[in-house]
């Protein structure tokens, strides 16, 4: 049995899929929605559900670092028996723009771990898709500078094999796409799949600012946009890992977009 934390989540349904298709037996968990309702703030509520499992997958929200600790959630775990764990971690971690905390909790808890670090989500072009879909437009900052954007569903496709095979043990995973893509050709490559030019603005990145505040920390907008605008090589390079792990390359933005096209429509 595999317990997949944020089950609901861009990278967790996926993964759910992934792994109940191989066969595995899968306890989906998040906050609300179908499955085990636990709150990873609150690490007693995901006990009742990890006798007897193989592996977790960790996800932690972005705010977790203010309102969680992670050690505690470990403890839970290993108290259980569960021998392995995969943590969603982020690039941002390799890079140095953000703390190392949750990792370092993991590494030394212990248990057979692996370590996965997205770089920028495909899935975050779901921000424009309302303003899309009523008015054919969409704004963004720092409009030519590229990131290789990551499909979920490779993040998700890597975690399900570290989560059922112990040769991953002791990875890091460093998740891109195979090409550098900028906000300006999101919207052409949008426009193309749902037939209808999109309108583009660049906002500055104090417009930027103040419309990510409204759903996220103040240090991860901060860092978020620091990537965005002024990315280090390491965070625009295409990493080998997902080829590496599952033997073929990366999505591209285009194969996501195709899969999720309707959400712009």
């Amino acid at each position: 049995m595999i317990v997949i934390t944020g089950a609901t989540g861009n990278v967790g349904r996926p993964l759910v899929d992934t792994l109940t298709a191989e066969g595995e037996d899968v306890v989906p968990v998040s906050r609300s929605g179908a499955g085990h309702q636990a709150d990873l703030t609150k690490p007693e509520t995901l006990r009742p559900v990890l006798g007897g499992a193989k592996a977790v997958f960790l996800l932690t929200s972005p705010d977790f670092l203010a309102r969680g600790n992670l050690q505690d959630v470990v403890d839970v775990v290993r108290d259980a028996a569960v021998p392995r764990v995969v943590l969603l971690s982020s690039q941002s971690v390799g890079t140095k723009r953000l703390p190392s905390i949750l990792e370092d909790t993991v590494t030394g808890s212990g248990l057979e771990w692996t370590i996965l670090r997205p770089g920028n989500f495909a899935s975050n072009a779901y921000a424009w898709a309302d303003s899309i879909r009523t008015r054919r437009a969409m704004a963004a900052p720092f409009a030519d500078v590229a990131l290789p954007a990551v499909d979920p569903q490779d993040i998700a496709e890597v975690a399900a094999a570290a989560l059922v095979d112990n040769a991953h043990a002791g990875a890091v995973y460093t998740l891109t796409g195979p090409a550098a893509i900028s906000p300006r050709l999101q919207a052409q490559v949008i426009g193309e799949a749902i037939g209808t030019p999109i309108e583009f603005t660049e906002l500055t990145r104090d417009q930027a600012r103040a419309g990510m505040l409204t759903f996220m920390p103040e240090p991860i907008v901060e860092s978020t946009l620091d990537i965005l605008g002024t990315p280090l090589p390491a965070e625009q390079a295409v990493s080998p890992d997902v080829e590496k792990v599952l033997g073929r390359t990366p999505n591209t933005f285009a194969n996501w977009l195709n899969r999720n096209a309707g959400a712009f429509r």
